[in-house]
């Protein structure tokens, strides 16, 4: 039987809709039909180094917006409605003064720039993605000004590399244009995103082997503490079924609500022990010690319980999670004055939330509207904002909250835009996406590539009709005169020298690339080079050895992206043979010792 045109479509549209059913049912009950990790070994997660970014301090005269309160009402009743989910999320402050209220408003930035956006609250990265694909469908149905789903989404950079691969398999099938794309970012988590658990695990991060987290698995937040245990050479257990005493173990949360919640019951539950992916037949009884989460999650847990402290957290990984927006590629190249229009809003929100306490404590009030929270006012959201020092239902002094509204200029650094400086998404995207295929390889067996999923023209185009140069950028800085006063990692790198001088070997060139998109991703730290060696020669050249490969590195480094390590970051020190790790008398022991350590922490100052 010959189908018709309408019934060809219509049976594409079926299975769409089968295949997306599909991968939600996967997404859902995929560990009951086949165990994703059933006894898989326990494994260091990939060590992930990120960019640093600019500081809190936006330059109000780079585009010269100026500070103007949006009215009541809808602004552009007919212009077509642009709809955007969003994640309760102070990151996206700059987004809700420029657009006035959950949907664009007289006066508004957003009005100013000829954009109706309806700001929608949407906590469930899944609906997120029916959304989008709903609203692709109906595009390619002929629909160009499509009611269904939504136009953008809003997520956690970090996690985009697992989120577009399953949105992106199914988009493709509608044709290549209609696949997702990011665009840009309204902000970044500065402190409110974290692995939070008992102090003994920060003083000694040996102590998390063992210890039992509640989080949303292969999420943003899960991946900080996934980065914390690959800087600290710690295993993760990557099978949330059972308890291994050498590795971080995990505890499924729906949230990141419910990861506090389950924290503050003290959930717990009997698990098969498991050594090197094997049962040994014994039972453990675990109990949940530590959460990843973001406020209010972390606020929930620091009231209504306490006896945590932030691990590490978005404030030291200051790149690890811009704010990033999604949209499908067709409808965007189809309305370019629009999406320009909204990035340009958004950005110069950014600028008046950072640069202005009033348009701040305006957002405030507008999150409050969009986002709903029960038991939250404007002024919750303004306070978190900021991040707090406040104490917890023991009395223990805890870190809360903390983000960060972006400008043009912080977006221009987040893509690679401004020359000397790296591409800091696309190591975040890349970072990220690596830990989760290799942690899970049968559910999330790779990604696109960041030039497949990314597109930089709205942005570049912005900047080129403002004139907005290189010079009007703020870059990272550093106070190279402070040592570090907190330690966040410390990993021997195998970075690998000729015999007897300070120059690479052929096959360091992988380890420095690995170690220079690692470092991108912690931007908030200072750098600490420990330069090491064997005990062949004297003490006295190889004292000087091992301060020439830790300046070797430090200027590979800087050289790679300048803008991203300046000389400030960096602290050398040389130890010469002084410090060995193994046996000088056996090659393998010395070349083990000809090393370079890298140690990440922050200082009083931190960035600026």
């Amino acid at each position: 039987m010959k189908l018709t045109p309408v019934g060809k479509f219509v049976l594409f549209i079926v299975i769409i809709g089968l295949a997306f059913g599909g991968y939600r049912m996967w997404q859902r009950y995929g560990d009951v039909i086949v165990p994703a990790a059933k006894e898989k070994m326990s494994a260091v997660p990939s060590k992930a180094t990120l960019p640093p970014v600019e500081g809190e301090t936006a330059d109000l005269r780079s585009s010269g917006v100026k500070l103007s309160f949006p009215d009541k009402g809808i602004g552009l009743p007919d212009k077509p409605e642009v709809r955007m989910l969003v994640w309760a999320w102070n990151a996206q402050m700059g987004l809700m003064f420029a657009n006035g209220g959950p949907q664009s408003t007289k006066g508004s930035l957003m009005c100013q720039h000829g954009v109706n956006l309806k700001l929608e609250r949407q906590d469930d990265s899944g609906k997120m993605q029916e959304a989008l694909i709903a609203f692709a469908t109906d595009l390619k149905a002929g629909n160009t000004n499509s009611t269904k789903g939504a136009h953008f989404v809003c997520i956690m950079g970090d996690g985009s590399a697992t989120f577009l691969k399953s949105l992106n398999d199914v988009l493709k099938r509608l044709g290549p244009e209609y696949t997702a794309k990011v665009i840009g970012s309204c902000g970044y988590s500065r402190g409110e995103d974290k692995f939070m658990g008992p102090a003994t695990w920060k003083l000694n991060p040996t102590n998390a082997t063992g210890g039992v987290v509640a989080g949303v698995l292969r999420d943003g937040d899960w991946n900080i503490a996934q980065k914390w245990l690959g800087d600290n050479s710690l295993p993760n257990n990557p099978d949330e079924k059972t308890w291994d005493p050498d590795a971080l173990n995990w505890v499924n949360a729906s949230d990141y609500i419910d990861a506090a919640q389950k924290y503050v019951a003290g959930y717990s539950e009997d698990r098969p022990v498991v050594h090197n992916g094997k049962r040994t037949g014994e039972t453990k009884h675990i109990t949940v010690q530590g959460i990843v989460t973001w406020t209010p999650g972390d606020v929930i847990a620091a009231q209504k319980k306490g006896g945590l402290v932030s691990i590490v957290s978005t404030r030291e990984y200051t790149t690890q999670m811009p704010n990033v927006i999604i949209g499908i590629d067709k409808w965007m190249t189809d309305n370019r004055e629009t999406v320009e229009g909204m990035l340009q809003g958004m950005t110069e929100g950014g600028e008046l939330v950072r640069g202005h306490p009033d348009a701040l404590k305006k957002a405030s009030e507008i999150s409050q509207q969009v986002y709903k929270e029960q038991g939250a006012d404007p002024a919750y959201w303004e306070k978190y904002y900021h991040g707090v020092q406040e104490k917890d239902a023991t009395g223990t002094l805890v870190e809360l909250g903390g983000s960060m509204a972006n400008t043009l200029s912080d977006n221009l650094l987040l893509f690679g835009l401004v020359p000397g400086s790296a591409n800091l998404f696309a190591a975040t995207y890349s970072v990220f996406g690596d830990i989760v295929v290799k942690q899970y390889p049968e559910l999330v067996p790779g990604y696109y590539s960041v030039s497949e999923v990314t597109d930089t023209s709205y942005l570049q185009n912005i900047a080129k009709s403002m004139s907005f140069t290189a010079e009007k950028v703020q870059k990272p800085q550093y106070e190279s005169s402070k040592s570090i006063s907190t330690v966040v990692s410390r990993k021997a790198w195998n970075i690998r020298f000729n015999t007897g001088n300070a120059t690479f070997t052929a096959d360091a060139e992988h380890q420095l690339s690995q170690l220079r998109k690692d470092l991108l991703v912690a931007s908030g730290t200072v750098i600490e080079i420990h330069g090491h060696t064997d005990s062949v020669g004297s003490p006295t050249a190889n004292q000087q050895l091992s301060e020439d490969r830790a300046f070797a590195v430090k200027k590979w480094l800087a050289k790679s992206s300048p803008v991203n390590f300046p000389d400030s970051r960096f602290r050398i020190f040389a130890h010469g043979q002084t410090n060995p790790i193994a046996s000088n008398s056996t090659p393998d022991g010395r070349a083990a010792n000809r090393r370079v350590e890298i140690v990440l922490g922050t200082t009083a100052g931190g960035a600026k």
